[in-house]
C-alpha cells in the first residue's frame, strides 16, 4: 500500500539550517522545531497510529517556486519530515529497520510550491 502526504510551501534547506545553528544553538533548535511543527500539521490524523508494514520506501517530490536552491540543499528537509513522522507515531523510528531507502525528484511550480511524500510498504519475502 502507498500513502501520500502533501506539505504546502517549502521547508528550510541545509543552508538555512546551518546559518541558524551558526548564529546560536537556540536559533538552530528553534528552526528545527518550527520546521517539524509545519510537517506535523500536514500528517493526516488517520495515518497516525496506522499499522504500517515495515520496511517502507519513501519517495519525495520537491516542487520549488524557482531553481535557486540546489537539490541537495532542498532534500536536507527530509530530516524534518522523518523526525516528524516518528514524533507523530507513524514510524516507530527512522532507522534502517523501518526505512529501506529514498528517492528524490525535483520540479518547478511557481504557483504551488510543495513537497509530496509517498510512503510505500515493501513486500518482504
Amino acid at each position: 500500500m502507498t500513502y501520500k502526504i502533501t506539505i504546502k510551501g517549502r521547508l528550510d534547506g541545509l543552508n538555512d539550517y546551518t546559518k541558524a545553528n551558526r548564529t546560536n544553538q537556540y536559533k538552530g533548535a528553534k528552526a528545527k522545531a518550527e520546521n517539524e511543527r509545519i510537517c506535523m500539521a500536514y500528517i493526516p490524523r488517520n495515518l497516525r497510529g496506522e499499522d504500517l508494514s515495515f520496511p517502507v520506501h519513501i519517495s519525495f517530490r520537491w516542487y520549488e517556486k524557482n531553481r535557486r536552491r540546489d537539490p541537495d540543499n532542498i532534500a536536507f528537509a527530509k530530516k524534518f519530515i522523518l523526525d516528524s513522522l516518528v514524533t507523530a507515531g507513524v514510524f516507530p523510528d527512522d532507522g534502517q529497520k523501518y526505512i529501506s531507502g529514498f528517492d528524490d525528484k525535483f520540479y518547478i511550480d511557481p504557483k504551488d510550491p510543495r513537497i509530496e511524500i509517498y510512503i510505500e510498504e515493501e513486500e518482504v519475502g
